[in-house]
């Protein structure tokens, strides 16, 4: 029975939030929804019992959203990404409802503990790192300052993986999150799509057909089906939809070969097909990895632009008018294969002609790059491609033709550029280059950072940029505050709101105010009180988990983040090893106790970055074990970092480790993370931190270190990495002794050649800043010293961080890019 336009239904009675009625209902659905009385019930009882109760007022908003947008009729915003590091949701969707005391208060009233319980909720293995989180934010963003949106991403039953340490080795395990369901998502599966791959294109028959109309006929065929998990914005104003799509087969079993004995034949087509959203991020040293990988952006991307042809035309009829009510939004450069795949549905299953079509693509696509490195913008070899994607290599190069003819026709580049900018790498193995393709078929191309930006249309997108010199633009990253302050922090939450009011709440610009209590010996106490708290609570949770024993009352010096040689962990370990040698010298001198956490995952397959890990561990148990410097310096690595470790460690931290080779970092959001917590920033002028620089003050950051002008200028000089290290006695001295087999004595050899690529290269210049991010090291040591100062700068950290919320970074991506109001 359609019931599709009848308004004379019965609509269910707004809930309440009185704790009272909560209790009631958490005890209705543990036993009507759970099968079990308050009796029988268990800890994870409770946790589902009050997810499907707070789920039910996010419900009820998520209805009203989507009705308002489609009675408004305006402009929609689709946000496709390989990645959605959301985190747990109960807290998260209670206190953006506003009923997380009102639960807490009920949940004391039958007896249970919201704390106790919330620690069970599974974090969703969604994502690895910044660029995840970055859209879980913009995700809570846009649902806050109210701008309709769908989020597209993968619905992974592993994730990335969860990460152990054996031996010091990181060992990579299966994340199993979804091992006993997920109450916060909804199976659609009236919205599922046929996904194709392989097989031959034919000209389209029919008179009607137009000459750019093909049609392909894949040789291979999976579902997609979508979960549709609600997010809601803070006040619960709006509710949007992350839709997470998970891969089926068309036959889940091939009986023919089960009943002739092939058993595990039989499943082949299930395994193919589910190994699409089996684990993010498949490792692509080897062919079948990269072949899986670009399937799983294939198989997204298709989807999900299958689902917003699917409802514009529903809602709107025209297939013309897609740019005037869809804004496509590419989180880096994973979905673009959308931009051909949109080209195909216009054509091929629309009718349009190819101007058209790419008219249509051009003004519904926008770009965000989130990266200078030129691996990480992806380029396929042309005979994958062209077998996995044959009508899209079609396409592909159709748009290269109209780009390179524009090119030509415009006079701006030389044949060099023109080579440069084409949507095919010609030299050596000929490659699909996507973040081409990402740009040429975007209206708009955005960086994360003023440095980022710039450098882009100098370095990887220069030609792009003078042959589109109006199309990159920035949007500097920020970060949601109800998370990564009101919820993960309410001892300073609590702190700030006495002192200013509540105006921060909802305008994070207001935590300005707190700029006058810097100076204030009071507030000062209290503030370093709140900071040994949430140091303890660590200490607490580390000693529980890995038995690491640490002490508050030290400097907590964290670098959290995904191990990579660029973000330079291994220039943290050095400089470590160097202040375990001073100390071993000098230990008459006034050290600053310090403790230095490190936390992050390796990719399966970069040898380098598990390397750090295994040094990070060796560093570690010698320090640590070491009479000569107890008390004064601990080593430790927090292994699975992940958004929940995150909320405990960032809180607690004092100095916060953003230290990456300049003009490597497009932005960083976990540096903004740490500030508005009250940590110092030591860093590099990289990323975000030349913006956070310019807010908090340079008296309130402690900066080293070379330029990205200056690292460009070494490397095109020629830069000799033997000299530098010459010259410095302590670095020497560090590197000796890791290369050597000091802190490996089982394996003397391991870190040989790790140590042996700075001699020699040193590409992320960790010789060249290792003087100059000492030094530094050594000045927070003094400003440790005298903590009213220490606590009155960490205070205007705080204070003057508010412009780095992603609530700013939404509304300039509504008004500039998307056009939303």
């Amino acid at each position: 029975m359609n019931l599709q336009g009848q308004t004379n239904l019965p609509k269910p009675a707004p809930r309440q939030f009185d704790p009272q009625v909560l209790a009631q209902e958490i005890v209705e659905r543990l036993t009507y929804r759970i099968g079990k009385n308050a009796q029988a019930a268990k800890p994870h009882d409770w946790l589902h019992a009050v997810i499907l109760s707070i789920r039910d007022r996010v419900i009820d908003r998520w209805i009203t959203s989507t009705q308002k947008t489609y009675e408004e009729e305006g402009r929609r915003v689709y946000y496709l990404s390989l990645e959605f590091l959301i985190g747990r949701l109960m807290r998260d969707a209670a206190s953006n409802m506003e009923m997380l005391d009102d639960m807490q208060a009920a949940l004391a009233s039958l007896g249970v503990d919201i704390d106790l319980i919330a620690e069970l909720e599974p974090d969703a293995a969604l994502g690895n790192g910044g660029l995840g989180r970055l859209a879980a934010c913009l995700m809570e963003s846009m649902a806050t300052v109210d701008v309709p949106a769908y989020g597209y991403g993968i619905r992974y039953v592993n994730g990335m993986f969860r990460q152990e340490i054996s031996d010091g080795w990181q060992v990579e395990l299966p994340e199993t999150w979804l091992a006993h369901g997920n109450p916060w998502e909804f199976e659609r599966r009236e919205a599922s799509y046929e996904i194709g791959f392989g097989g031959r294109v034919d000209p389209a028959e029919g008179d009607s057909a137009s000459p750019h109309q093909m049609q392909w006929r894949p040789a291979e065929r999976v579902i997609a089906t979508p979960y549709d998990t609600p997010i809601a914005g803070w006040r619960g104003k709006r509710v949007n939809t992350l839709r997470l799509w998970t891969a089926q087969p068309i036959d889940p079993i091939l009986l023919d070969r089960f009943n002739a004995g092939d058993h595990l034949g039989a499943l082949a087509e299930s395994n193919r097909a589910e190994a699409l959203a089996r684990v993010l991020y498949p490792a692509d040293s080897s062919p079948a990895g990269q072949e899986l990988r670009l399937r799983q952006e294939y198989f997204f991307s298709s989807a999900s632009l299958q689902d917003i042809v699917r409802r514009h035309l529903q809602y709107f009829g025209d297939i013309t008018t897609l740019p005037d009510k869809a804004a496509i939004q590419l989180n880096d450069t994973h979905p673009a294969v959308a931009v051909a795949e949109l080209v195909r549905l216009l054509l091929d299953d629309h009718g349009l002609d190819f101007d058209e079509a790419w008219d249509i693509t051009r003004r519904t696509f926008s770009y965000t790059n989130h990266t200078l490195l030129p691996e990480a913008l992806e380029s396929w070899p042309v005979p994958l491609f062209e077998r996995l994607l044959p009508r899209h290599m079609q396409i592909v190069y159709a748009i290269n033709s109209r780009l390179l003819a524009e090119a030509r026709r415009s006079g701006v580049l030389d044949d060099q550029g023109i080579g440069t900018i084409s949507l095919i790498d010609e030299g050596g193995e000929r490659r699909v280059r996507m973040g081409n393709l990402a740009f040429a078929g975007s209206h708009s191309i955005n960086g994360v950072s003023a440095l980022h930006t710039d450098l882009m249309k100098v370095t990887v997108f220069a030609d792009l940029h003078k042959l589109y010199p109006a199309r990159i633009n920035n949007k500097t990253n920020g970060v949601t505050y109800r998370r990564w302050l009101m919820q993960c922090n309410p001892g300073l939450t609590g702190l700030i709101r006495e002192a200013i009011g509540d105006g921060f709440m909802d305008d994070p610009e207001a935590l300005r105010d707190l700029d006058r209590f810097a100076a204030d010996s009071a507030f000062q106490d209290k503030f370093l009180a709140v900071k040994r708290a949430n140091k303890g609570a660590l200490s607490t949770l580390l000693r529980q988990r890995i038995n690491a024993r640490i002490d508050p009352g030290a400097l907590f010096d964290i670098q959290i983040k995904r191990i990579h040689e660029y973000k330079r962990q291994l220039l943290n370990l050095i400089e470590t090893v160097s202040l375990y040698d001073q100390i071993r010298s000098h230990p008459e001198k006034d050290w600053v106790p310090r403790v230095k956490l490190f936390g992050g995952k390796a990719a399966p397959s970069y040898h380098n970055a598990k390397l750090i890990i295994k040094l990070a561990g060796d560093v570690a148990r010698t320090i640590n074990h070491d009479p000569a410097v107890q008390g004064l310096l601990k080593v430790q690595f927090v292994p699975n970092y992940n958004v929940s470790m995150a909320e405990v460690m960032i809180p607690a931290a004092d100095l916060s480790e953003q230290i990456s080779t300049a003009g490597m970092e497009a932005s960083g959001t976990g540096n903004m993370k740490f500030a508005v917590n009250g940590a110092l920033t030591i860093g590099t002028l990289d990323g975000a931190n030349v913006e956070m620089r310019d807010h908090v003050g340079e008296d309130n950051i402690v900066i080293f270190g070379l330029t990205a002008q200056q690292v460009n200028d070494r490397r095109a000089a020629g830069y000799a990495p033997r000299d530098v290290i010459d010259q410095s006695k302590e670095l020497t001295q560090a590197l000796n002794a890791i290369a050597s087999g000091v802190f490996s004595p089982d394996d003397p050899d391991r870190y040989k050649g790790l140590i042996d690529g700075i001699w020699t290269n040193d590409w992320f210049m960790v010789a060249a800043d290792f003087d100059s991010y000492s030094a530094a090291q050594r000045r927070v040591d003094a400003l440790w010293k005298d903590q009213a100062i220490w606590a009155q700068k960490a205070i205007h950290n705080v204070a003057r961080m508010g412009w780095f919320s992603s609530d700013r970074t939404i509304r300039e991506y509504a008004a500039d890019i998307w056009k939303i109001a």
